[in-house]
């Protein structure tokens, strides 16, 4: 058998980054080594670049069950790595060790970055395909770390975000004071890791406890083509409580630190068949009622964002 003629295979790519990620336009260069123990015919040695997304989901169950299916391609790149003699049938490789390096360059384009969700994946592969004659060819496939990379200097990703929500709580045949949140943040996007200041002013005018809660949510969102159908899954990533305030209490002003996990995914709003979002939903949760929500919707993505500084308005000063 071909497979036990080869003690190892492997794809060694050479990184651009620390982080080992690849964009669109860059240039994927490295090599495929494999080791044979004896001597083998190959007619070719191929790779294929390709990115796809795809995603499945069911609902229902025996005789009404469905299965819901969608497949995206991005973009498929083929290149010969080792063109054999075709005249002989193909090029004899000795027994021993064997390098053959490969270059690629990946299309510009708006792709999505990788992800991994519970009911689809964006994924990016580098397969090389060893070809024998009357063989079937054997496969070796490498996932690629792929980055869509935002503008970050568009001044909306900068700008800090606010929200205010009121309700007034009835009680048997009496209604509470207005319980109010508002809740601010110094700019929409954020990097994974990073920590977010969360301003928050509450008001219980209600005659019962309240409780300042925080969470970061992640919404990953699958659909079929042309959104005929779609599943939505919510996770929530992290989570701080506040001290509770007191009833007919006013003006409570809380500073909130909302670390984002590091290992968050990056915002994917460029897929038409799976998307992923975040937000900060920040909550007043009354005693024995229903709470009052603000959501603020935030970016995660690879380059740090500087909040806009403060506008200082101009006065005159007469000495």
């Amino acid at each position: 058998m071909f497979e036990q003629k080869i003690k190892f295979l492997n794809i060694n790519l050479n990184a651009l980054n620390e982080r080992c990620t690849f964009s669109s336009g860059d240039l994927l260069t490295g090599n495929i080594s494999f080791e044979l123990s004896k001597e083998t015919t190959v007619t070719s040695i191929t790779m294929a670049v390709k990115g796809k997304a795809h995603v499945h989901w069911s609902s229902g169950s025996g005789r009404n069950r469905r299965n819901y299916t969608a497949n995206l391609d991005f973009f498929k790149l083929q290149g010969v790595i080792v063109r054999g003699n075709s005249a002989a049938g193909g090029t004899k490789l000795q027994a021993g060790t064997h390098v053959y390096p490969f270059t690629c360059q990946l299309p510009q384009g708006d792709f999505p970055t990788s992800f991994h969700g519970v009911h689809g994946q964006i994924v990016y592969t580098l397969t090389v395909s060893i070809h024998r004659p009357w063989h079937l060819s054997k496969d070796i496939v490498t996932e690629l770390s792929f980055l869509n990379r935002i503008d970050i200097n568009q001044p909306v990703l900068s700008a800090p975000l606010s929200g205010r929500n009121s309700m007034t709580v009835c009680f048997l045949w009496c209604a509470s004071g207005p319980i109010t949140v508002t809740a601010s943040s110094e700019k929409k996007a954020f990097t994974p890791g990073e920590t977010a200041k969360i301003i928050c002013d509450f008001s219980n005018a209600s005659s019962r406890l309240a409780t300042p809660k925080l969470k970061l949510k992640q919404k990953q969102g699958f659909y079929t083509h042309n959104r005929v159908s779609r599943r939505i899954y919510f996770k929530t990533l992290n989570s701080s409580i506040g001290q509770p305030i007191s009833p007919h209490t006013t003006d409570v002003h809380t500073e909130f630190m909302l670390t984002i996990p590091s290992s968050a995914s990056l915002t994917i709003s460029n897929c038409d068949i799976l998307e992923v979002e975040y937000f900060i939903e920040v909550s007043l949760k009354v005693s024995y009622s229903f709470e009052v929500t603000v959501m603020i919707p935030i970016i995660l993505c690879d380059t740090p964002v500087d909040p806009q500084p403060p506008q200082y308005s101009s006065i005159n000063v007469c000495i």
